[in-house]
């Protein structure tokens, strides 16, 4: 599909490619990683053409269609957003007008017969070729994907240019998807996505069509998606085949060996300049010498990266606080005439570690605004625990840096004296590195601000950490200093975060926030996720149109009871059966128990209903069965419950955190298991069958 041939691209002195040599195959899913400044979204814009390389040569088929997503600096205005997703089909558009145009001929009854037949017979091939290229489905295709990528269904008439910039790269990565390119560019498509949006995502580029080459900084989603990476770094590019969790382990393996070779042969070539230089003027060596210097010539130095220095960081001592560490009763909240909040009662414990996630725009920030404290609810009571010690970092946490600090500064600022010494491994891992730490913060870039402002906050004592986004515009490495700070966190953790990876390690209480409410749910991610999709399912099933009983053809008589044992009749025509369970005949029968005789189309009627009844009765009967047991199993675990919270309410309690933890994890995994028996509850007397 495509091809780089001896490519090289320098900027000044700095070679950021050179002669480098790959290849892109059909369907491929590439993943493409390397350190800041590897070049990897220069190499992204050679291969959409938007830029030149300096020497070599991109061989691609003269038919190939690309699409490239920059991380930033595409804006719309002028249309609705439904209208603007639409111009992705140019060509069907173009289409389209011209059928219309060939219908308003049509209709002209002063064309003659052959010219008339002429526009015919074009709006029969037209007509097919828009159903060729699913012109039909058009509209359907735009609704599919501005709804997976989080837009609503109010905002498809909306002007583009109302949309803040992070909406406005959605649509351009919308306009994208629907164009459906042979070959996908993406620069960092996650960047301004929730998580809901990832996930659709992440299986929509699964199941793409063509071939995917992108760069990301979430973990869980190049997981998920690539299937092959390719590593920028040394000037050129190294091919994996895997996922980012077996490039990392291989990238390791990989440069373990290149630093062994390297030192292999620093020590050899030590040995021959040894040589060298103690027989340079010795006559009976001068042969050998001149061997070894010609060998020398010949070796071609080993280039291995610098190796990452490691930061390990702990969160300074802070006092411990009480067990309650926040609560919210009755808490209301609106904007004008939206309401995010109705009657929100929360209450966080402390270690607590819970994410907040939602949909953009359910309200998360305005909760994480509210429990902090920076924003007052409008109706309820916000109660703060004892000792309580709140850091909060804002999504606008790095443009609330002072300009005319240094980075350096920055840090120092605030921090205790013992933290100071570590400033500078802190700033490392955050990739201020030299010089860079004497920056203004005023001059800095946004990703740069925002590292900066990580880093602040891991130097002051907390034992309450409210995060909203701290990894946006976070590369790998940092993230994974954050990540490790946090783990060690001995305090309570409230964020939100669009990175899967990094909630699925932290948090171990999820709220989901959205239609006024927010939903505690005990455990990870991945398990909510999981319940999610449960009760998705079981929706799904309950909401199938249930197939109606047969209708008899023909009225069908009361069943007597001698009626509903006739079966044993049908071995003598003439027989029924009395309640007795004695055979006899018509004339023997007494007037009670006498049963009208009925041809066998009528009897083969009545025998379909009857089954139908048995079928009803025995279904009916599984259901209460299935009932009863989720109603006993709630019960035994609220029972469970009950006693686990009597324990964990005594004196003491908490002072042995290795003793108190089996018990704390029974009873979140008992919550867990209530709320799914609950669900599975409501399910069953939703899809109840009807009573016999």
């Amino acid at each position: 599909m495509l091809q780089l041939v001896g490519i090289r691209k320098a900027f000044a002195d700095r070679v950021l490619l050179d002669d480098v040599t790959w290849q892109l195959n059909a369907r491929d899913r590439v993943g493409l990683c390397g350190p800041n400044g590897a070049g990897k979204t220069t190499l992204l814009r050679i291969l959409a053409r938007l830029d030149e390389p300096d020497a070599g040569q991109l061989v691609t088929p003269s038919d190939l269609t690309i699409g490239y997503l920059p991380q930033d600096g595409l804006e719309y205005g002028g249309r609705a957003l439904v209208d603007e997703a639409r111009q992705a089909f140019g060509p069907l558009l173009a289409l389209k007008e011209e059928l219309h145009r060939l219908e308003d001929q049509l209709a002209d009854t002063t064309l003659d017969d052959a010219a008339h037949g002429a526009v015919l017979m074009r709006y029969s091939e037209g007509q097919e070729d828009f159903r060729r290229l699913d012109g039909y489905t058009m509209d359907l295709r735009v609704a599919t994907v501005l709804r997976g990528l989080g837009f609503e269904e109010d905002d498809m008439q909306k002007p583009t240019e109302t949309f803040s910039g992070g909406w406005q790269m959605r649509i351009a990565l919308a306009k994208l998807l629907l164009q459906r390119p042979a070959l996908l560019l993406l620069d960092e498509p996650t960047n301004h996505l929730d998580l809901d949006a990832r996930n659709w995502l992440e299986a929509y580029l699964t199941e793409y069509p063509g071939a995917v080459m992108l760069v990301s900084h979430d973990r869980y989603f190049l997981d998920a998606v690539v299937t092959r990476i390719a590593d920028l770094s040394l000037r050129t590019i190294t091919d994996y085949q895997g996922n980012y969790s077996y490039y990392l382990r291989e990238h390791e393996a990989r440069m373990e060996r290149l630093r062994t070779m390297k030192r292999e042969q620093d020590e050899e070539v030590a040995r021959i300049k040894m040589f060298i230089d103690r027989f340079r003027y010795k006559a009976t060596k001068a042969a050998q010498v001149q061997s070894r210097i010609k060998a020398l010539e010949k070796v071609v130095p080993i280039d291995v990266p610098p190796e990452r220095k490691q930061v390990h960081f702990t969160f300074p001592e802070c006092t411990r606080s009480g067990r309650t560490v926040l609560e919210l009763s009755h808490a209301g909240k609106r904007y004008a005439e939206k309401v995010i909040f109705r009657d929100l009662s929360l209450l966080i414990e402390r270690g607590d570690r819970v994410a907040l996630v939602g949909p953009n725009g359910a309200g998360k920030s305005t909760l994480m605004r509210m429990l902090s404290g920076a924003e007052a609810p409008d109706t309820g009571i916000r109660t703060e625990g004892h000792q309580v010690v709140v850091q909060y970092f804002a999504q606008d946490e790095a443009n609330r840096l002072d300009p005319t600090r240094t980075v350096y500064e920055t840090l120092a600022d605030g921090s205790p004296n013992h933290m100071v010494p570590a400033i500078r491994n802190i700033l490392g891992g955050f990739l201020f590195a030299g010089d860079d730490v004497y920056k203004k913060a005023g001059v800095l870039s946004g990703g740069e601000r925002t590292r900066l402002a990580v880093a602040r906050m891991l130097l002051r004592p907390a034992n309450l950490l409210l995060l909203d986004e701290p990894t946006n515009h976070l590369d790998l490495d940092s993230k994974d200093v954050l990540l490790e700070s946090l783990e060690g966190f001995t305090g309570t953790l409230i964020l939100v975060s669009h990175d899967r990876y990094f909630v699925d390690r932290l948090a171990t209480k999820i709220i989901a926030v959205g239609h006024g409410e927010a939903l505690v749910y005990p455990g990870t991610y991945e398990e909510f996720r999981w319940s999610q999709e449960q009760r998705a399912a079981t929706a799904a099933a309950s909401n199938v149109p249930k197939t109606p009983a047969p209708v008899p053809k023909s009225p069908a008589p009361a069943k007597s009871p001698v009626q509903r044992q006739a079966p044993r009749a049908d071995t003598n025509p003439g027989a029924t059966v009395s309640p007795a369970g004695r055979s006899v005949t018509a004339t023997q029968a007494t007037p009670s128990e006498a049963a009208p005789v009925v041809s066998a189309p009528d009897r083969d009627e009545r025998k379909r209903v009857e089954a139908e009844q048995r079928r009803l009765r025995r279904a009916w009967q599984t259901h209460q069965e299935r009932v009863g047991r989720v109603e006993s199993r709630i019960a035994e675990c609220e029972r469970e419950i009950k006693s686990l919270e009597e324990a964990m309410s005594g004196v003491g309690f908490y002072d042995d955190p290795v003793a108190s933890k089996p018990i704390i994890d029974r009873h979140q995994a008992l919550m867990w298991e209530v709320g799914d028996r609950m669900a599975e509850w409501e399910a069953l007397l939703e899809a109840a069958p009807p009573a016999p």
